[in-house]
């Protein structure tokens, strides 16, 4: 069984490890003292401290080992273990306890059972056994978090709750057993075969089996009710995989060509690969005949609606569940450490799962924390606000390394810790749309010499001061982030991004663009008025920067007009191929995800969460020529590299020579234009949050929080 994705996922990240960032010398700053820096964001788990007092035995006679204080304990895992290595290395047999809450926290579940088995009952018959990395937890109390909106920014606060197949550890490099106890390929990457826990459970205690992961793929992804076009990301080479339950606890996955990466998808996708079929299957019209006449009784067009009803609440989560407009009380069965027990369009709240499968080496079932409130605070400034004053144990999305100076002048009175970690994918991009509807933009759009010329207009080393405070490095985008993978070159990070006005203007003049009625910006070749507008999400990058750019491109006469909108606006108008330009963060890049989803690399260069350019490009692709716009010949190249590009193992000779072509094609066409990248960005955590560890690195490519274990946190007054 191999415990480590093919090739290198994580490596050293060049120009990030500061000694210290003096914010006095920031002028929109606070003059407050400098404040240090850890002298390195390590790319390694934490390592035990050998002076540390030996870990106490439980009431069991099992070692209550932690991280700082392993007892000797060899882990398979960093930092986990099966219970049965655990009970033959520690010579014990472990006992289980539960949280004394548990009952009453049960009572909160919609649709549980009113009363609950013994713990050990509850548990899989071998439940995953982890070291916590300071001390064993003391259970109770509500971890407070803070949202941007029902459907933005809560993935992080989704990360805190989250379970996969298989995870990464934190050291963002090892993949772990999680849901799946261990897993085997064949020769050829084209079988995967994983095992599960056997008494597994879900959320309700009903038993969870490899038929879960079927009906997930069978009945689900590949149903045409419910995804009318299978979502990219879980084909390969444009085929269906095969999911086969070989037995209740065994599943095997097979792939038309050889796919070594769906590993790293699994281990990091926002989506779970399985879904309680005992529940939703009575909404499924191949499982309940009269599915569809039921749902027309409830209210529903048909059965796919009434069940998307709860399995749209039940996969991103993202979404409103039944339980916002009073439709249904019961909650959609779960592997996930915590439930979603209450949800209005203020917020969340969530209780610990009776039935999570994850256990400290004392026996306490996880997770100690009894309750999560997470709120929606659409307004940047109130977030601050509430952080600042102490309001919040614990938040990391949509905050940004502007926001660091304030934050760490109010660590004292709001009695919590901000820390900064090197960030994976955020070099913000801003693509233009190359399909635009509008066949004169269309055309400005697509002519090379104009995406050149607004590349190289923009300051990078003044927007690296003013709004990355000097700590990154002017970047071009590209579609690998350069720190997880071994083919992206400084040449290709340095394309076009040395500032020159003047070589701008050239270029725009070569098109046929000047001013023609002296008002200082520049018309269309045809000498209509010409202007863009920049439409964009404060959850994706600075407004700062928005308005450094704008003044960049105005100086060289292109009008532009920039609009603030919500990230539902934002993602709905850009999917339906309206926006003159697209920008956000260029996350999805990092190794994990490219080595099995190819999404950033080809048209439109990204997802419905993230989207790019070239959405009829995608179109005539996906339609065969039927319907969009035909594509240029590097595009269609980008097709035929990036299906054979996955089929090799990250770190391999031919998968960086494909990759390096890949890189190449992009940073000739200019799709999205990068600006700084190698960037550091905060996060904070309340001082009363027990068992937090700096993060190796803050990034959604790796799911937030979900690295570092958030199911062992725990809230040291219990409050």
């Amino acid at each position: 069984m191999s415990t480590r994705t093919p090739g290198r996922t994580l490596r050293a990240i060049p120009g990030l490890l500061i000694a210290g960032l003096l914010i006095a010398a920031c002028a929109s700053a606070p003059a407050v003292e400098p404040t240090t820096v850890p002298a390195a964001v390590s790319t390694s788990a934490p390592v035990a401290d050998a002076t540390a007092e030996p870990a106490a035995a439980t009431a069991s006679g099992c070692p209550a080992a932690t991280v700082a204080s392993p007892a000797g304990l060899n882990w398979a895992f960093p930092y986990q273990v099966e219970l049965s290595d655990f009970e033959q290395q520690a010579g014990c047999t472990l006992s289980f306890n539960e949280n004394p809450q548990i009952s009453t926290l049960n009572a909160r579940i919609g649709g549980n059972p009113s009363s609950l088995p013994a713990v050990a009952e509850r548990l899989p018959n071998e439940p995953l056994v982890i070291a916590p990395y300071d001390e064993i937890g003391v259970y109770g109390g509500t971890l407070d978090g803070l949202s941007n909106a029902t459907e933005a920014g809560t993935s992080d606060m989704l990360s805190l709750r989250h379970v996969s197949l298989v995870r990464y550890a934190d050291d963002l490099q090892t993949i772990v057993p999680f849901v799946a106890k261990n897993w085997q390929w064949n020769s050829d990457y084209t079988e995967l075969t994983m095992e599960l826990r056997a008494g597994h459970k879900w959320s309700d205690g009903q038993p969870f089996s490899a038929d879960d992961i079927v009906f997930w793929y069978n009945d689900l992804i590949l149903n045409e009710n419910i995804y009318p076009e299978t979502p990219s990301r879980w084909l390969f080479n444009g085929e269906p995989m095969g999911v086969e339950a070989v037995s209740p606890t065994t599943v095997k996955f097979s792939f038309s060509v050889p796919t070594p990466g769906i590993l790293n998808r699994f281990a990091v996708d926002y989506g779970q690969t399985f879904q309680p079929r005992h529940f939703l299957s009575q909404f499924h019209i191949d499982h309940n005949p009269d599915a569809d006449t039921q749902a027309r009784e409830k209210g529903f067009e048909n059965w796919a609606e009434w069940l998307n009803n709860y399995y749209g609440a039940s996969d991103w989560k993202d979404v409103p569940s039944p339980l916002i407009d009073g439709s249904d009380s019961t909650v959609v069965p779960t592997l996930e450490a915590f439930i979603v027990v209450e949800e209005t369009a203020e917020g969340r709240k969530l209780v610990a799962n009776p039935y999570f499968f994850v256990v400290d080496t004392a026996g306490n079932q996880l997770p100690y924390i009894n309750e999560l409130n997470e709120q929606y605070v659409p307004d940047k400034e109130l977030r601050l606000l509430r952080v600042t004053n102490g309001q919040v144990d614990y938040k990391t999305q949509s905050i940004l390394l502007e926001d660091y100076p304030l934050l760490k002048e109010n660590e004292a009175t709001g009695n919590y810790v901000a820390e900064l970690a090197p960030g994976l994918g955020v070099n913000v991009f801003y693509a233009f749309n190359t399909t635009h509807k509008d066949p004169t933009m269309r055309a400005i759009f697509n002519d090379l010499r104009f995406r050149q010329a607004m590349s190289i207009a923009l300051d990078r080393d003044e927007i690296n001061e003013i709004v990355y405070l000097g700590q990154g490095t002017p970047q071009q985008s590209v579609p690998a982030d350069p720190n997880t993978v071994n083919f992206v070159t400084d040449e290709q990070l340095n394309a076009f991004i040395g500032f020159d006005a003047g070589q701008a203007g050239s270029l725009l003049d070569a098109m046929g663009m000047v001013d023609t009625d002296g008002d200082t910006f520049r018309e269309k070749p045809d000498g209509t008025p010409f202007g863009i507008q920049i439409q964009f999400s404060n959850q994706a990058a600075p407004v700062r920067l928005h308005e450094l750019v704008k003044g960049y491109w105005e100086a060289v006469g292109i009008k532009v007009e920039t609009k603030e909108v919500t990230s539902d606006e934002y993602r709905a108008q850009a999917n339906n191929n309206d926006l003159d330009v697209t920008v956000w963060v260029n996350d999805g890049t990092s190794a994990p995800l490219i080595s099995q989803d190819v999404t950033m690399m080809v048209p439109p260069f990204g997802d419905f969460f993230n989207p790019g350019t070239g959405f009829e490009w995608a179109n005539w692709i996906a339609s065969d020529g039927a319907e969009g716009s035909e594509p240029p010949e590097d595009v269609k190249k980008l097709y035929e590299l990036t299906s054979e590009f996955i089929r090799y193992p990250l770190g391999t000779a031919e998968s960086d020579r494909l990759g390096a072509e890949i890189v190449d094609i992009h940073v000739n066409n200019l799709w999205k234009i990068g600006i700084v990248g190698n960037v550091v960005d905060p996060y904070v955590h309340h001082n009363n949050l027990g068992n937090f560890k700096p993060f190796t690195a803050k990034t959604y490519d790796y799911y937030w929080a979900y690295p570092y274990r958030p199911f062992q946190w725990y809230l040291k007054d219990g409050r």
